[in-house]
C-alpha cells in the first residue's frame, strides 16, 4: 500500500514532541475531547479521548465526493425504510437465525398491524463511513452505513481547533487553511431542533435514549448542552430503556409522556446491541416508544435499513433503481460500493462467496448484523469461523470485500500510553454526518452536517473509538 507520509516534517525532535503533546493533552480535556474510562469508571473524572497529534492526509477530492453524497445516501435510506417488501424479503434469512434482529422486525410488522399506531416522521441522524482504496486509484469505498447512535460529532467537532492549535505551536500556521470547518455537532442538534420544530408541541422534551453506564459522555453531553444552549426553550432528558419502562405511558392520542412530560423527539444512543436489552421490560420499551407519535431518531425503519444485510442487498445490480429515479445519483451511489455478497447457502450467491473466502481470504471482511465494533472477523480468521458456523447461521453475516487503504504517519496519543509515544503506521476511516426527516410520502428536512475522522495502527482490524482501539482525528486535505 502506499505510503502518505506526514502533513508536517517528521520525526519531531523530543523534546518539543514532549512539550506539545502536554499541552495537546490539556487542551482536549479542557475543551472536552474526553471520555470516561472503562478500566477506572468514575462519574467525577474523565480522561482525553485517544487522538492523533497531528492531522491526517486525505485526498480533498474524494472528501468533498463524500459531502455531496451524503444527502443522496440520506434519501436513499429514507426510501429504503419506508419499503416494507423490501425489507421483509431482505432480512428474512437473518431474522430466522438472528435473534436481535428478529425482535427489531417484530416490533416493526407489530407497528405496521396497529392501526392506532399512527404514521409519523422520522428523524434519521446518519453516518456513511469511508476508507480511501488504494488499489483503485485514491478513491473513497464505503465501509457501513449507520442509523442509529450515530456517534463523534460532538467529541470530532473539537478536533478542528486543537489540530489549529498543535499546528500553530509547531510553527505551521499556514497549513491550518487545509483542515475542513466541521459542523458535526450543530448539523445533528440543529436536526433534533427542527423535529422538534415540526411537532409543535410547545412543552414537550427531546429523549435521550442512554446507557446506564455511559462512558462516551462528552459526546453526548455535548448535544444536550448544544440544545439548551442554542435553543433554551426545548428541555433534554435522558433515560434508559428500563426507566423509560418504569416510567413512560401513552395518552390518549399515543403522545409519549415520561412521568409527566410529553416527548415530542425520541434520540437513541443506546438500544443498537442485544446487551442493551436484558429483559422483556426493555423490548416492551422500545415498542412503546416506537408506537408513540413522538418523532423517533431512529424509527424502527431506519434501525432495519441500516443493518449490513440491506447494505450488500443495495449494491446488487439494479437495486437503487427501486429507490430514485436519477442516474446521475445512482452513479455515484454505486461508485461508492466495494463488493459485499450475501452469505446465504441456499442462494448461488452464496455458494459463490462462500468458495471466494475459503479461496483467497485475506481478500474478505466477515461481518455480522451488529453495531458498536468489534464485531467483524478478518482475513485468515475467517475459514475457521465459517466452518464453526451452520449453514443457516451463515446467513446472518455478509461478506465484503477488503478496502485496502493508504498508509500514513503520526503520533498516537492514548492515557497511560508511552512517552514519548514513537511514529507509527497509520490508516484512517472518514464518517460523514447527514441528517434527514420525513414520512412515507416526502421528505422535508435533508442536510450534510459534518465530518469525523478515525486513525487506528495499520495493523489493527478494528478502529472504533469507543471499544479501545482506534482513536480520533482530523483530515488534512491534500490535491492529489
Amino acid at each position: 500500500m502506499p505510503d502518505l507520509g506526514s502533513c508536517i516534517p517528521f520525526p519531531i525532535d523530543e523534546e518539543t514532541l514532549n512539550e506539545v503533546i502536554s499541552k495537546a493533552k490539556d487542551w482536549a480535556i479542557m475543551h472536552g475531547a474526553a471520555m470516561r474510562s472503562k478500566a477506572d469508571f468514575s462519574e467525577d473524572s474523565v480522561q482525553f479521548a485517544p487522538f492523533i497529534l497531528l492531522p491526517t492526509l486525505f485526498p480533498r477530492r474524494e472528501f468533498e465526493k463524500a459531502v455531496r453524497l451524503q444527502p443522496i445516501l440520506n434519501e436513499l435510506m429514507h426510501w429504503v425504510a419506508h419499503d416494507t417488501e423490501f425489507l421483509r424479503e431482505t432480512l428474512a434469512n437473518t431474522i430466522k437465525v438472528d435473534e436481535f434482529t428478529r425482535n427489531l422486525f417484530n416490533i416493526y410488522e407489530k407497528i405496521l398491524a396497529d392501526e392506532s399506531a399512527q404514521e409519523t416522521r422520522s428523524l434519521g441522524l446518519f453516518r456513511s463511513d469511508y476508507m480511501v482504496h488504494s488499489l483503485e486509484l485514491n478513491e473513497i469505498k464505503q465501509v457501513e452505513f449507520n442509523t442509529i447512535a450515530s456517534s463523534f460529532a460532538g467529541i470530532s467537532s473539537k478536533f478542528h481547533p486543537l489540530h489549529s492549535f498543535v499546528l500553530s505551536e509547531l510553527n505551521y500556521a499556514d497549513k491550518v487553511k487545509n483542515l475542513p470547518l466541521n459542523g458535526a455537532l450543530a448539523g445533528l442538534c440543529e436536526g433534533m431542533v427542527e423535529a422538534w420544530n415540526l411537532q409543535a408541541i410547545s412543552n414537550a422534551a427531546i429523549l435521550f435514549v442512554v446507557e446506564g453506564v455511559t462512558y462516551n459522555i462528552c459526546d453526548q453531553r455535548f448535544h444536550e448542552f448544544y440544545i439548551r444552549e442554542k435553543h433554551p426553550h426545548i428541555k433534554v432528558i435522558r433515560k434508559t430503556l428500563t426507566e423509560i419502562h418504569q416510567q413512560a405511558s401513552l395518552g390518549p392520542n399515543n403522545e409519549l409522556k415520561v412521568n409527566d412530560t410529553v416527548i415530542s423527539v425520541v434520540y437513541f444512543r443506546a438500544g443498537y446491541e442485544p446487551g442493551h436489552y436484558p429483559s422483556q421490560n426493555e423490548w416492551d420499551a422500545r415498542y412503546l416508544i416506537e408506537k408513540s407519535v413522538a418523532i423517533k431518531c431512529p424509527s424502527i425503519g431506519y434501525h432495519l435499513a441500516g443493518t449490513k444485510k440491506v447494505q450488500q442487498a443495495l449494491a446488487k445490480p439494479g437495486i437503487l433503481k427501486r429507490f430514485l429515479t436519477d442516474d446521475i445519483k445512482i452513479k455515484a451511489i454505486t461508485d461508492i460500493f466495494t463488493g459485499l455478497y450475501s452469505m446465504d447457502s441456499n442462494t448461488d450467491e452464496g455458494q459463490n462467496a462462500l468458495r471466494m473466502v475459503l479461496t483467497d481470504p485475506a481478500k474478505y471482511v466477515l461481518k455480522p448484523q451488529r453495531e458498536g465494533g468489534g464485531n467483524n472477523v478478518y482475513g485468515h480468521d475467517i475459514p475457521d469461523v465459517l466452518r464453526k458456523m451452520s449453514e443457516v447461521e451463515r446467513s446472518a453475516w455478509i461478506l465484503m470485500e477488503r478496502i485496502f487503504p493508504p498508509i500514513s504517519k503520526g503520533y498516537m496519543i492514548r492515557p497511560s500510553g508511552p512517552s514519548p509515544p514513537p511514529l507509527v503506521d497509520l490508516v484512517s476511516e472518514l464518517g460523514i454526518f447527514g441528517a434527514v426527516i420525513g414520512d412515507k410520502k416526502a421528505i422535508v428536512y435533508n442536510a450534510h452536517c459534518g465530518h469525523m475522522l478515525r486513525t487506528k495502527l495499520e495493523k489493527s482490524n478494528e478502529g472504533g473509538v469507543a471499544a479501545g482501539s482506534g482513536a480520533l482525528d482530523s483530515p488534512y486535505l491534500y490535491d492529489d
